[in-house]
């Protein structure tokens, strides 16, 4: 037998997105149910840099002091091409509200959004839960099949969030159009702990050539490293074993070559991931709004894929609790859908665009084009100006936006009811 939930918004995926938008959502007094397949949030995840734009989102949420003591603060960034600092930017030079990238765990992130949405009454998050189908009412998107530990259900809701990432389930049964574009790389990544001669403050790129490294300090006393392979190069890589990944890092950074060989012994410490970006011309269909990765897919570079899906649902959830009070809130909802979009899609644009022109400098390998990268790089350098315009450019967007609007960040109010919520309708992690 098929159980049978209604609600006014499902969003299905549990990630910084979905996660975000239901807990403004619950505090707007709206009823939302989140489906996620995980039974917990304690698996691996590569996206535990935060911009400063979501750093200042997570505090104006109330949740960045609950997870403070879990993150780790980047101060700089350095840039070194054949050896040498070609561009160096201390993060404490913007003057902005929030100005520092943090590095900070999904988990514990994701366990913070959740924890909070739980004291509202509106809010309901179902683990172990599978969406395995769009029910549709006429042409539009009414609910949402499911499958969990008890057997089908299916989720009425007057408005679906696909918040499911890159390799979005719900973007395909909706067969929302989109354009996958691969880059001529992927990306192998690992950790191990922090050499006592670097500074656990510094997020470090290294260039050599045509081959580059991420070197991203993390909790606890962590670097977080990337390098890139050719476009499906794995596994002709692993054919060469182990030590192919630690000459690579011999020729990036020698200084952790031993803690490599010591920490990364075999493939299975690592992960690889396929490097592409996608664009997807309509982000939502009657009664459907992607959001996050399954609305633009974006590059590791910059750490940009978890900021922008926090702003897409900072932003979509005042459009979306209006339309839900509307006489007509089913026309309401699509409108929101579109202004949605509307609202967002110039500065994810920006962003992808600033990675990839990030991405082809990286891939430079001609000697004459290498030694104009390392020029512009130096230029950039020593000039305010320009370091404002492209760094800012990346890192400051939302908060440069507000100033320049005047207006204050639209969010529920962060109160809690005053009475104990009742429990969600289900926690099936239990």
């Amino acid at each position: 037998m098929t159980a049978a939930l209604n609600t006014q918004v499902c969003v299905v995926g549990g990630g910084p997105a979905g996660l975000a938008l239901a807990l403004e959502l619950a505090r707007y007094s709206r009823e939302v149910v989140v489906v996620e397949q995980s039974g917990h949030f304690n698996r691996s995840f590569r996206g535990e840099s935060i911009s400063p734009d979501s750093v200042w989102m997570l505090e104006k949420l109330g949740i960045l002091d609950q997870v403070r003591d879990s993150t780790l603060r980047t101060e700089r960034m350095v840039i070194t091409d054949g050896g040498k600092d070609v561009l160096s930017a201390d993060f404490a030079d913007f003057d902005e509200p929030s100005r520092y990238p943090m590095e900070l765990p999904q988990p514990v992130l994701l366990e913070a959004l959740a924890a909070e949405a739980a004291h509202h009454p509106g809010f309901a998050l179902l683990r172990r839960t599978t969406a395995t189908g769009l029910i549709h009412d006429g042409d539009r998107v009414a609910g949402v099949s499911c499958t969990g530990p008890d057997g089908p259900l299916e989720i009425r809701a007057k408005l679906v969030v696909a918040a499911d990432g890159r390799f979005s389930k719900i973007r395909e049964m909706a067969g929302m159009r989109y354009d996958k574009i691969p880059l001529e790389r992927d990306f192998v990544w690992f950790k191990v702990p922090i050499p006592e001669s670097w500074d656990g403050h510094t997020l470090r790129v290294r260039i050599l050539g045509d081959r580059h490294g991420l070197f991203i300090p993390t909790v606890p006393d962590l670097i977080r490293i990337g390098f890139n392979i050719p476009k499906g190069g794995l596994r002709e890589l692993r054919k060469e074993g182990i030590g192919a990944l630690h000459e690579r890092i011999d020729e990036l950074a020698p200084e952790l070559s031993q803690g490599v060989r010591e920490h990364v012994k075999g493939w299975s410490d690592t992960s690889m991931l396929d490097i592409f970006t996608a664009v997807v011309p309509e982000w939502s269909v009657p009664g459907l709004v992607l959001i996050g990765d399954a609305a633009h897919t974006l590059t590791p570079v910059l750490g940009q894929g978890v900021n922008q899906a926090m702003v897409d649902a900072i932003t979509l959830a005042p459009l979306v609790s209006r339309a839900l009070l509307a006489a007509d809130p089913y026309r309401a909802l699509d409108e929101a859908g579109r202004t949605f979009q509307a609202a967002r899609e110039e500065a994810v644009s920006t962003a992808r665009r600033l990675q990839m022109r990030q991405e082809r400098a990286f891939a430079l390998s001609h000697p004459l084009a290498v030694a104009l990268r390392r020029a512009v790089y130096r230029v950039v350098s020593v000039s305010p100006g320009l370091k404002r315009s492209i760094v800012g450019g990346v890192y400051y967007q939302l908060q440069d936006q507000v100033r320049r609007s005047g207006k204050p960040l639209e969010l529920a109010p962060a109160t809690r009811p005053a009475a104990p919520a009742p429990a969600p309708v289900t926690d099936n992690a239990r």
